[in-house]
């Protein structure tokens, strides 16, 4: 069965001229020669046949079965689709087509579905040589006879990195400029025709491109990755362009130093950039940063600071009129102004000509010929008086230059060694002088302290003896105003008695008087009514009941004759308190 397949695709393939392109392939075609009366030869120095030419074919076969294709006028190669990978581009260079136009170097793009079609890219006049156009990651169809393909990496920029771009094609630079001018909508030098139909020009760009993943062509442009440009906190940057249109002067007639512009023009900007993180083409333009804070330098032989602007400031060495040389140690401090920035930098063109040109003589020259005005112990003796002068002469020199003076210092001083003997011996003598003085004073007060301390000793007692006397003088007026308090409460008290004792009688006289009044009126009335006599009884009967008074004896003694005497009475009046105790004593027992 196998055999006889092989021979029926045989004879379809030899009789009827049957191709099958499987559905991974593309069939690229040769004709080996054209019939009679048909084009037999390519035109132009064409290696590629559009209009059925014998040669390689523009046209393709695409998977699918075909008929016609006979072994012995046409050759069929089948060919792999053509695959880009990711973070890859394919590179077309056409073996065939128009030539390129005078002084470029890539072909324009045209119409060719990707270079899928090379009929329609040879039809609309498509250009020999490498293309501006390029494929992206896929899968194409690509006539490998017409068309050359080349894998390159996708241009990467990383993190705080600016990439620079030179592109290979375009139109010639300006004569005055040194970088291409904008062109707009190219998305970053990504789509080539764009650049080049908006009149991109060739060379370096003043536009970078920032991170990310670009599909740049490698035979359009490169690039170059340069740091971010960071303005720390505490500082501007003043940008010095060398692109764009010529600026006008901004800077008024009184500044004659330098051209300072508008942003944007070429020149030094009149407004710095603030604090932080800027892409900038290190190639158009420059950024010098200048503190704006305040900014000491020391003019002091191994001391710098951390900007470093004064490590090459030494020790200023000066001679004084009585001719001796000493050093001194000066710090100044100073700060400019961020409106003030660009003019430094148009004047100075940096921060270390500033220090170099300005500030070094003028700080040197100012201390050397101030020390030549005095002696070397007066200089000490002044060094305040000297600081403030210097202050206020230097503020004055670099108020010329835009830069506030804010202070100046100066340091340590060594004046030469055999006139520091003489001030030490000097100074000793004056030491030990001062330390018999001041021995003599402690002795006195030593002599005071053992006088205060001794007081302070007994000073307990005193203050007991001082309070104990305040307590008796504070007792005996006490007791004298109890005393006073007393009397005189006795005296407020004996009126007060007496008034109640005359109130009193007067009262009780009166009571005493009415109610006689009143029981003699009754007593009258009574007696009237009752007889004198009666009436006499009748109160005597109630005084002796009312005071228990017995007329009648509880023991009647008599002597059978119905008398009785004294000793009667007090034999019966005997017996009676026996006879009382008796019942009384038995009436405990029971």
């Amino acid at each position: 069965m196998i055999i006889a397949l092989v021979m029926y695709k045989f004879i379809l393939r030899v009789f009827f001229g049957m191709v099958i392109v499987p559905d991974d392939k593309i069939g690229l075609v040769i004709k080996n020669f054209v019939l009679i009366g048909k084009n037999r030869e390519l035109k132009d120095n064409r290696i590629i046949a559009t209009n059925g030419e014998a040669g390689m074919q523009a046209q393709t076969l695409a998977p699918g079965l075909y008929w016609a294709y006979w072994i012995w006028q046409y050759k069929i190669r089948m060919e792999a689709f053509i695959i880009i990978p990711e973070a890859q581009l394919g590179l077309i260079k056409a073996k065939d087509g128009d030539p390129l136009n005078p002084g470029r170097i890539l072909a324009l793009p045209v119409e060719c579905d990707k270079f899928q079609d090379a009929v329609k890219f040879l039809a609309n006049k498509g250009q020999k040589g490498p293309q501006a156009a390029f494929l992206t990651p896929g899968s194409y169809r690509i006539n490998t006879f017409l068309f050359e393909l080349q894998l390159a990496p996708v241009t990467v920029i990383e993190k705080e990195e600016v990439g620079i771009v030179t592109t290979l094609d375009g139109e010639p630079l300006d004569q005055d400029q040194i970088a291409g001018r904008s062109v707009p909508d190219h998305k970053n030098y990504q789509d080539p025709v764009k650049f080049l139909s908006g009149g991109g020009q060739k060379g370096r760009q003043e536009d970078v491109i920032l991170a990310g993943a670009y599909y740049l062509n490698p035979w359009f442009a490169v690039v170059e990755q340069v740091p971010m440009l960071h303005i720390p906190i505490g500082n501007v940057g003043v940008v010095n362009s060398f692109v764009g249109v010529p600026g006008k002067d901004i800077s008024g007639v009184e500044f004659a130093h330098g051209n300072i512009v508008q942003k944007g023009q070429r020149g030094v900007w009149n407004v710095p950039l603030d604090p932080g993180k800027y892409a900038i083409n290190t190639y158009t333009h420059t950024v010098e940063i200048v503190p704006t804070t305040n900014l000491v330098l020391n003019w002091a032989t191994g001391r710098s600071e951390s900007h470093q602007l004064d490590k090459n400031l030494s020790t200023i060495t000066v001679r004084s009129s009585d001719g001796f040389t000493f050093n001194l140690d000066v710090s100044q401090i100073i700060h400019i102004p961020s409106t003030e920035a660009p003019k430094v930098i148009a004047r100075f063109g940096n921060m270390i000509n500033l220090v170099s040109q300005v500030l070094e003589p003028t700080i040197g020259n100012y201390f050397r010929n101030s020390a030549q005005t005095s002696d070397v112990i007066d200089f000490l003796k002044n060094r305040t008086a000297r600081q403030n002068d210097a202050k206020e002469h230097i503020k004055r020199t670099l108020d010329e230059y835009n830069v506030k003076a804010v202070d100046t210092l100066i340091g340590d001083i060594t004046p030469p060694n055999e006139l520091m003997k003489t001030l030490t011996d000097r100074k000793i003598a004056e030491q030990e002088t001062l330390t018999l003085q001041t021995q003599k004073l402690a002795e006195d007060t030593r002599k005071q302290f053992e006088s205060a301390k001794a007081l302070a000793t007994i000073q307990p007692e005193v203050v007991k003896s001082n309070q104990q006397v305040e307590i008796k003088k504070n007792l005996a007026n006490a007791k004298i105003e109890e005393a006073r308090g007393d009397g005189e409460s006795k005296t407020i008290n004996a009126k007060a008695d007496a008034q109640v004792t005359q109130v009193t009688g007067e009262a009780d006289a009166g009571k005493i008087l009415a109610i006689g009044n009143a029981e003699a009126e009754v007593t009258k009335r009574k007696t009237e009514a009752m007889g004198t006599k009666e009436y006499a009884q009748v109160q005597i009967a109630r005084y002796l009941a009312e005071n228990q008074i017995k007329i009648v004896p509880e023991v009647l003694v008599t002597d059978g004759q119905g008398e009785g005497g004294m000793v009667s009475a007090l034999i019966g009046s005997e017996l009676f308190k026996s006879l009382k105790n008796k019942n009384a004593g038995e009436s405990e027992k029971k």
